[in-house]
C-alpha cells in the first residue's frame, strides 16, 4: 500500500544504509515462488532446482503469502543494526525473539491467506510460538547454506557497490538526488515526505518520530520495493540494486580482447560490469586472489580502471576507456 513517511529534523540524520544477509536469504526464498521476479534471476533459479528440491520450505512460505495484500512477519528479516550484517550473528537474534511478539505477528501474517490460520501448520505455529520460531530459523539457515552462501561474495560486492553509488549521490545532491531514481515507486517531497507507492490505493501516513529510515538494498527483491518495520524496528525501505542484469551472466570480452589482453586479464575486465573486490572478483573466475590483483593493478596502470577505498575493502571499476574497450571488444 502507498505509505508516506514524514521526516521531522531528527530523521535527517538517521538515514543509513545496511546489507543484510538474512533479508537477502528470505527475499530469494520469495523469488522462488514469484515468477514475476524471475527475469534476471533465471540463470540462478536453473542452478538451484536441485538444491531447492532438498528443501523443505513449508514453514517459511506459510508467512509468505504470494497474494496482495499480504503480510511477512517482521521478525524473520528484521533490520539490521550495523552496516554489513553477518548472517550468523542475525541468525542468531532471529532465534531470540520473543515467543509472543512472534504469535502476533504470525497471526496477523495468517490472517492474510483464508483458511491458513485454521490448518494444521498455523495452528501448530500459533499454539507453540516458540517451537515455530526455532523452526523458522533452521529452515533459514538451511537455504542460507544451500542458496546463498556459496554466492555470497558476489551478491555482497554488488550490494556494496550500490551503497557507495548512493553515497555519492546523497553527497552531491542531498536527498533529492538520493531517491530520485532509486526505485520508480519511491518519490521525495522538499517538505519532508518519502512516499513509496505499491500495489493498493490504501495510503498509511507515518511520523517517523526521529527513528530515521535505513535504506536496504537487495538483489532479489526485484522489481518490488518493500517498505514498512513497525516499532520497535527502524522503519526500512528494501529496494532493488543496480547491476542486477549483469550478475549472473559468465563474464566475456570477446575473443579481440582477449588476444589484445590475455583471456584472464579481459576476463577481469569483463568481469567489472558493476563495482568489486578483488576477492569477489576471484571468487567469481574462479582465479587466485593473487593473480586478480595482479591483473587489476595492470589494467589500472593501463587506464581501464579506477580504484577506490570503501571501509576496509578497496572496490574496482571500470573507466569510460575500458567500458568502451569491452564494448568494441
Amino acid at each position: 500500500m502507498p505509505l508516506e513517511l514524514r521526516f521531522g529534523a531528527d530523521d535527517l540524520l538517521r538515514i543509513r544504509f545496511a546489507i543484510s544477509p538474512l533479508c537477502e536469504t528470505h527475499e530469494a526464498l520469495r523469488t522462488l515462488r514469484r515468477t514475476d521476479r524471475h527475469g534476471y534471476h533465471l540463470p540462478w533459479l536453473r542452478r538451484m532446482r536441485e538444491r531447492v528440491a532438498g528443501l523443505d520450505l513449508a514453514p517459511v512460505w506459510l508467512f509468505m503469502p504470494v497474494r496482495r495484500p499480504g503480510y511477512t512477519p517482521d521478525f524473520l528479516g528484521r533490520p539490521p543494526d550495523v552496516p554489513l550484517a553477518d548472517f550468523g550473528e542475525e541468525l542468531a537474534r532471529l532465534r531470540a525473539t520473543d515467543p509472543e511478539l512472534a504469535r502476533a505477528e504470525m497471526a496477523k501474517s495468517l490472517a492474510c491467506v483464508p483458511g491458513a490460520a485454521d490448518s494444521p501448520r498455523g495452528r501448530a505455529a500459533l499454539a507453540d510460538p516458540a517451537r515455530a520460531v526455532r523452526e523458522l530459523a533452521d529452515v533459514t539457515e538451511r537455504a542460507w547454506e544451500a542458496l546463498l552462501a556459496p554466492d555470497w561474495p558476489r551478491l555482497r560486492a554488488l550490494l556494496e557497490a550500490e551503497i557507495a553509488y548512493r553515497s555519492r549521490q546523497l553527497a552531491s545532491g542531498g536527498l533529492r538526488r538520493l531517491f530520485a531514481d532509486l526505485h520508480p515507486r519511491v518519490s521525495w517531497s522538499d517538505d519532508g515526505t518519502l512516499t513509496v507507492r505499491n500495489r493498493t490505493d490504501v495510503l498509511l501516513m507515518r511520523d517517523l518520530e526521529g527513528r530515521g529510515v535505513l535504506l536496504l538494498p537487495s538483489v532479489f527483491v526485484w522489481p518490488d520495493v518493500i517498505s514498512g518495520f513497525d516499532p520497535p524496528w527502524q522503519p526500512t525501505v528494501i529496494y532493488p540494486a543496480r547491476g542486477i542484469g549483469g550478475l549472473w551472466r559468465e563474464p566475456a570480452g570477446g575473443p579481440a580482447l582477449a588476444r589484445l589482453l590475455g583471456a584472464n586479464r579481459a576476463a577481469v575486465l569483463a568481469a567489472l560490469d558493476a563495482p568489486a573486490t578483488t576477492s569477489a572478483l576471484a571468487h567469481r573466475l574462479g582465479l587466485a586472489p593473487s593473480s586478480v590483483s595482479a591483473h587489476l593493478a595492470v589494467l589500472r596502470g593501463a587506464g581501464l580502471l579506477v580504484s577506490r577505498r570503501q571501509g576496509h575493502q578497496v572496490l574496482y571499476e571500470r573507466t569510460p576507456l575500458g567500458i568502451a574497450l569491452v564494448a568494441g571488444g
